[in-house]
């Protein structure tokens, strides 16, 4: 999501060294897949032969197999950011549209997955600018989200990726519930996109997102809850499941995409916890949001833009989510 874009205020990035070696402490914080990050940049990792658009560099590059997968090319009509630039088109590669019975290690679980944004949203402007109550402030409904510099929206990449991690949890056997499926004109708002995972009791939620930082700022992180007791904002009971829930889907992450942690927030850690949020601070479900790349770095978009690691995007998320849950 863009630092202007959805449930976002900007933080003020503490930037890290570029692919230092991750500390003791990130070993602590997320036990063996960070771990198997480190050993992943020491040898390099594989070349990238599968992102639209061909190379990127080393770090956060992964060799994948073909997907079936679901995007047609870029498209001009789902954000109001478009500016000019040479970032690849996506591969038109979908997730199953079957849905698989309730068997499974996760039956009886029930995961809210939150695609972030609306592609519609830049059409109703004044109803995403008009501002709810987060807890501790109050703040626009919704935004557009960001793009890639070739003009592909945050949002249609959102809904892939929950689509294919929907497909994965229910052939655990999870109840799956999407807070929105392409079905509305705009939002729905931070506040109800809380609220969704709130009704449904979820046992976890996740909100999917993609960032719109500077060229050169790359890799995933991971936000997870603080500690807020203001207005309707409570999240004093969450805060603790929530973070296990982060540090499992930022280690599973990372095994299973090969993608670095974030090189510009985070700490290398990949985690990162802010109050700030009112998709976070309003919900009383263990939840996080991820920001699976950078929409505005080119070799970060050459991923995002790639059917078939977006299934490796869903896959990490997943055993993250079934680790969570079973554990």
């Amino acid at each position: 999501m863009s630092y202007t874009g959805p449930d976002f205020e900007p933080p003020q990035p503490r930037r890290s060294r570029l692919r230092r070696p991750l500390t003791v402490a990130v070993a602590a914080l997320v036990p063996g897949a960070l771990l198997g990050w480190g050993v992943y940049a020491a040898v390099g990792g594989p070349d990238d032969t599968d992102t639209a658009g061909g190379g990127s560099d080393r770090a956060g590059a992964v060799r994948t197999s073909a997907s079936p997968s679901s995007d047609g090319p870029a498209s001009e009509d789902g954000d109001a950011k478009k500016p000019a630039g040479s970032s690849p088109a996506p591969t038109s590669e979908a997730p199953s549209a079957s849905r698989p019975p309730a068997t499974g290690a996760l039956k009886g679980k029930v995961v809210v997955i939150d695609p972030g944004h609306n592609p519609a949203n830049f059409q109703h402007a004044t109803e995403i600018n008009r501002k709810v109550n987060v807890g501790t402030h109050w703040k626009e409904c919704d935004t557009t989200g960001t793009a890639t510099n070739a003009g592909w929206p945050e949002a249609k990449f959102t809904l892939d990726v929950a689509h294919r991690l929907r497909d994965l949890l229910e052939k655990q056997g999870a109840t799956v519930k999407l807070t929105q499926d392409g079905d509305r004109s705009f939002g729905p708002c931070v506040d109800e996109r809380a609220r969704i995972g709130n009704e449904a009791k979820a046992d976890a939620a996740i909100s999917i997102h993609a960032d719109g930082s500077g060229a050169g700022n790359r890799g995933f992180h991971v936000i997870m809850p603080g500690a807020v007791h203001d207005g309707a904002a409570d999240t004093r009971a969450v805060v603790e499941p929530s973070a296990e829930l982060g540090k499992r889907v930022a280690g599973s992450f990372v095994r299973v995409t090969g993608t670095a942690p974030s090189n510009y927030l985070g700490d290398g850690t990949g985690l990162v916890t802010r109050t700030d949020l009112g998709g976070l601070n309003l919900s009383t479900v263990p939840k996080v949001f991820i920001e699976c790349g950078n929409m505005r770095d080119s070799t970060d978009a050459a991923l995002l833009t790639s059917g078939s690691w977006r299934q490796k995007a869903a896959e990490g998320m997943s055993e993250g989510i079934v680790s969570f849950l079973r554990g």
